[in-house]
């Protein structure tokens, strides 16, 4: 693992500032699959009979998908560039690098909704592994 290890005060210092950008980044990946929905119905209508669409509307689409994937990809930016890592846009589940006391690189896990960064787990072991703070 490459840059910054945190501690898991560190961590959730650091919350103050990832956990807005994990719910602008999970807010604007609902409305871009949203969006993407929105437009592949309009496709597939304008496929079958026109749908009445004009290409305004397409446009228009188009716009809001590449907005939302534009905004998505900023708070994953943002989040990275603060040291985390980005482990799933849906839920706001992010991770950040750390070590155990034995030296072996862990990632300090945390989710959406969660108060606070109380999880770890091996990069091996995913999600799936995690485990309570207090086992680190």
């Amino acid at each position: 693992m490459a840059g910054p290890f945190f501690t898991p005060d560190e961590a959730n210092d650091l919350l103050a500032e990832v956990q807005p950008l994990a719910e602008q980044m999970v807010e604007h990946r609902r409305r871009l699959l949203a969006a993407q929905t929105r437009r592949e119905a309009a496709l597939e209508r304008i496929g079958g009979n026109g749908g009445d669409f004009t290409p305004s509307d397409l446009a228009d689409l188009a716009e809001d998908v590449e907005r939302e994937a534009t905004e998505v990809a900023r708070a994953v930016r943002a989040i990275t560039e603060l040291g985390a890592q980005v482990k799933d846009l849906d839920s706001g589940l992010v991770d950040f690098p750390g070590t155990r006391p034995s030296g072996e690189p862990v990632l300090l896990c945390w989710r959406l909704g969660e108060d606070e960064v109380a999880w770890w787990h091996t990069e091996q072991d995913g999600f799936g592994g995690r485990r309570p703070l207090d086992e680190l």
